[in-house]
């Protein structure tokens, strides 16, 4: 796949990225930004965990950002993605899923299924219009499950570090005497150097619910743009996976943007920067075809 086109930069992505991945701005204007940062609100939901929530009013199309596994709405490409959507005008919503940040539940009770129902709420009770969704680790797997549910609300996807299908196949990949050792124990371990064990411990019965959500066995029913964005030095989640996503999808318009040096989080400077740039492109795609 072509990389893709980084055109000219739009109105304000001159003042962005300049430091430690956040937009740098005057200093008068950044501290009035801090003062006028987006505050956590709640989404209530009739006999489900409250979803907290952050969120920018604005221009279509919106941005919604869906973290990774274990991870929240409070980490730099989320805080770096507000800065630059409020830089431009446009709405952005960031928020926490069940069992994750301040969001209520228990991240162990949590499944994919239970994730992608958090995602398809947002879309359809906090967001006007389609959005551009761009999701990271996790984040990447959900938002082809909700740009498959939900095309309408749908704009364009950005994958970063996209863990499509991956719990599923990490376990699939193991050999089959262990397969059945784990089975038989009723849980397995996933190698993680985000955590302090070094692992993510999960039950066989989020194995199994996962499996309900795979989607790389199959042409994949999106046909809006896609970009993909992955480190080649990620070793918790293999780049070919974005390959394979790109593969599948149906729509037209995908590009894969491999990074040599990047790793998992894609959280440097110069990955934040890709990804505001991606995203920037992108809107200049959709507002000009309107």
């Amino acid at each position: 796949m072509a990389a893709v086109s980084l055109r000219s930069c739009r109105r304000g992505l001159s003042l962005m990225l300049r430091n430690a991945g956040v937009a740098a701005v005057p200093s008068q204007h950044l501290q009035a930004d801090r003062r006028h940062k987006s505050t956590v609100q709640f989404a209530s939901r009739p006999d489900l965990p409250k979803l907290a929530y952050r969120r920018l009013k604005g221009k279509s199309p919106g941005v919604v950002f869906l973290p990774g596994y274990g991870s929240n709405m409070n980490g730099r490409k989320a805080e770096a993605l507000e800065e630059f959507c409020k830089s431009l005008g446009h709405s952005y919503l960031r928020f926490d899923y069940t069992g994750h940040g301040a969001s209520e539940g228990e991240l162990a009770e949590g499944t994919v299924g239970t994730w992608k129902k958090d995602v398809l709420f947002v879309l359809d009770e906090l967001t006007e219009g389609p959005q551009i969704l761009v999701g990271s680790s996790l984040g990447g797997w959900l938002m082809l499950l909700a740009a498959i549910a939900r095309p309408e609300k749908t704009a364009a996807l950005v994958g970063i570090a996209s863990a499509a299908d991956h719990f599923v196949t990490w376990f699939n990949s193991l050999p089959l005497e262990t397969r059945k050792e784990l089975e038989a124990k009723g849980e397995w371990s996933l190698p993680s150097k985000h955590t302090e064990e070094g692992v993510y411990k999960f039950s066989m019965d989020f194995l199994r619910e996962a499996e309900n959500h795979c989607v790389l066995q199959s042409p994949i029913p999106i046909t809006c743009p896609v970009r993909l964005i992955h480190g080649l030095k990620d070793e918790d989640v293999p780049w070919h996976i974005s390959m394979q996503v790109a593969e599948r999808v149906l729509s037209p318009d995908v590009d894969v943007i491999l990074r040599r040096n990047g790793q998992h989080r894609m959280s440097e400077k110069d990955d934040i920067k890709l990804m505001v740039y991606t995203i920037d492109d992108l809107i200049d795609k959709l507002t000009t075809m309107v």
